[in-house]
This record gives C-alpha cells, sequence and structure tokens, in this order.
C-alpha cells in the first residue's frame, strides 16, 4: 500500500518585531539586520497560513521540517515556533531537526531546543537526540542535526562523528523499509559555497555510500534541486526544497514543498514527487509538478 509524507523547511516564521539591542549583542546582531532589510519582507506569516490549509488537505504519514524555523535562536521565537508546530499536528506526526539559524550562538537549551523536543523525539522505544529514529509501516525517517554554532558571516553545518557513527547502524538496521535521512544542509560534496556548506559533506556521503538510504532530503538554500548520491544498494535521490514562507522577492525561489508517495514494486520502489508551490496571486498552494523515479533494490 502506498505512503504519503511532505517536506517543509525553511519557514523563518518568527517575528523579532519586540526584540530589544541587548538580546543582540553577539552574531545575533547580523540576522536581525538581514531581517529589517530583507526578511520581513520575504518570509510572510500569511504564505505560511496558505501552507497549513494546504497541508491539512493531504493524508501523511508524516510531516518532516527540515530545519531554520528562526532567525536568530532567540528563546522568543523557538516560543513562537512550537506554537507553530503545535498548529501543524501532533508531535507524532510533526518531525523537526534545526536549521543554522536555530543554532546561532550557545544558549540554554531548556529555554530554546527543549521546547520542541516532543517534534525531534525519535519513537518511544529510542532514547532522546540525534540521529532521531520514526518508523511508519513501510517507512524509515532518520533525522540528523548539522546546526552548530559558527563564526559572524558563516552558517556552515556539520553532523557530528557520533552521529555518523550511529547513522550507519540504523540505515543497516532499518534495510529493506524505505529509508529517509533528513538533514538541514545538504550532504552533496560542492553544492554549497563554503560558508554556508556541510563541512563533513564528504563524511555522510561516504556513509551512505556504504550502508545505503533510499531518499536524502535537506533545506537551507531556499532552493529546489535535486541531486544523487551513490549509496549501497543503488544511487540515492537528494531533494531539497524552498523556504517555505518566501515571496520570491530577492532572487530565490518562491514558496514551496514537496509531496513524496512510496509504493513497494517488484524488485524496489517507485517514488512520486510532486512540488506544490505558492500561485501567482501568493493565496494558495497548487501542484507545480511531478516525477516518478524507480529506486531498484535488493
Amino acid at each position: 500500500m502506498a505512503q504519503q509524507f511532505a517536506q517543509v523547511s525553511d519557514p523563518h516564521l518568527s517575528d523579532l518585531g519586540g526584540v530589544r539591542l541587548s538580546q543582540l549583542l553577539s552574531k545575533r546582531l547580523l540576522s536581525y539586520l538581514s531581517w529589517r532589510r530583507k526578511r520581513r519582507f520575504e518570509h510572510r506569516r500569511e504564505v505560511l497560513s496558505a501552507l497549513a490549509d494546504d497541508l491539512a488537505t493531504l493524508e501523511l504519514s508524516q510531516l518532516l521540517v527540515t530545519g531554520d524555523l528562526t532567525h536568530t535562536g532567540l528563546p522568543e521565537e523557538f516560543r513562537q515556533a512550537q506554537a507553530w508546530l503545535e498548529s501543524l499536528g501532533a508531535a507524532d506526526t510533526v518531525a523537526v531537526i534545526p536549521g543554522n539559524h536555530d543554532a546561532l550562538v550557545r544558549d540554554d537549551p531548556g529555554q530554546t531546543f527543549a521546547l520542541w523536543q516532543d517534534y525531534m523525539a525519535s519513537d518511544p522505544d529510542r532514547e532522546a537526540g540525534f540521529p532521531s529514529l520514526r518508523i511508519r509501516g513501510e517507512l524509515a525517517f532518520i533525522g540528523l542535526s548539522s546546526a552548530v554554532p559558527t563564526p559572524p558571516l558563516m552558517a556552515s553545518g556539520e553532523v557530528s562523528a557520533a552521529q555518523l557513527s550511529e547513522l550507519g547502524a540504523l540505515l543497516d538496521a532499518t534495510r529493506g523499509k524505505f529509508r529517509v535521512v533528513y538533514v538541514h544542509h545538504s550532504p552533496v560534496p560542492g553544492v554549497e559555497k563554503w560558508r554556508k556548506a556541510l563541512r563533513n559533506a564528504s563524511a555522510v556521503a561516504d556513509t551512505l555510500a556504504t550502508h545505503g538510504a533510499e531518499l536524502v532530503l535537506h533545506g537551507h538554500g531556499h532552493r529546489a534541486r535535486l541531486d544523487h548520491l551513490p549509496g549501497a544498494d543503488g544511487e540515492v535521490p537528494v531533494f531539497a526544497v524552498p523556504s517555505a514562507s518566501a515571496r520570491g522577492l530577492y532572487g530565490a525561489d518562491v514558496a514551496a514543498y514537496n509531496r513524496y508517495r512510496v509504493e513497494r514494486q517488484e524488485g524496489g520502489w517507485r517514488l512520486t514527487v510532486e512540488q506544490r508551490r505558492l500561485d501567482d496571486a501568493g493565496e494558495q498552494f497548487e501542484v507545480a509538478g511531478a516525477q516518478v523515479l524507480t529506486l531498484p533494490r535488493p
């Protein structure tokens, strides 16, 4: 039986209108200035409202949110994001990983990431932390965190060695299911400029090549993109989606997300990827295209 899930990314949903200067005496100041100059016009709540309306029409096994829910990672932004996540659905139906904007500086986790813990959590039989694992029928969702504090003007990320080690074990343990690995930064070497790249993308790619996967998803670049990586059992498609809240005012893609439909077939899997994009009127999401991939697997 076919199963469906969706991926949204980089909603940058928080409002910084009431932020005090004393809260910005760090790298956060640069992101705040970017919000004042451009991002508050680009990333719009009304677009996210249209997104929520569209998502409500779909029957999904899981909704994946691949990072950058905030602009500067302030505790108030985490509270705003918590409310938004709760509006999308229960924690067992919505899975979240952090992005670089959510971890601009080191902060009290009790005031920040702890607020999202239920949405970042694995199934109950696993301990908290990344990689996360959620099994939904034929689907195995494996979440990685690439969000680490970086110096000013840097937006890079890194997947820790401990995560990589456990990732390999999880991929082996879930072989036979449709394994979806999701991470904020692209794991494809050379896709992003060095200051925005996943610093150990090659190590992540090597892990996938050794242990295999069926699909990799990421955000970060605010553009729709399809790449491929080698996998132990066959080529692995790597999809990126634009920001879920973007009006497309400054050259980036307009808001869009992907719905994925997975069916087991003889000799592997059939994957249908449908892009749903904000219409020209900026009022609702509509189908913007679809493609079908056949993934041979032993």
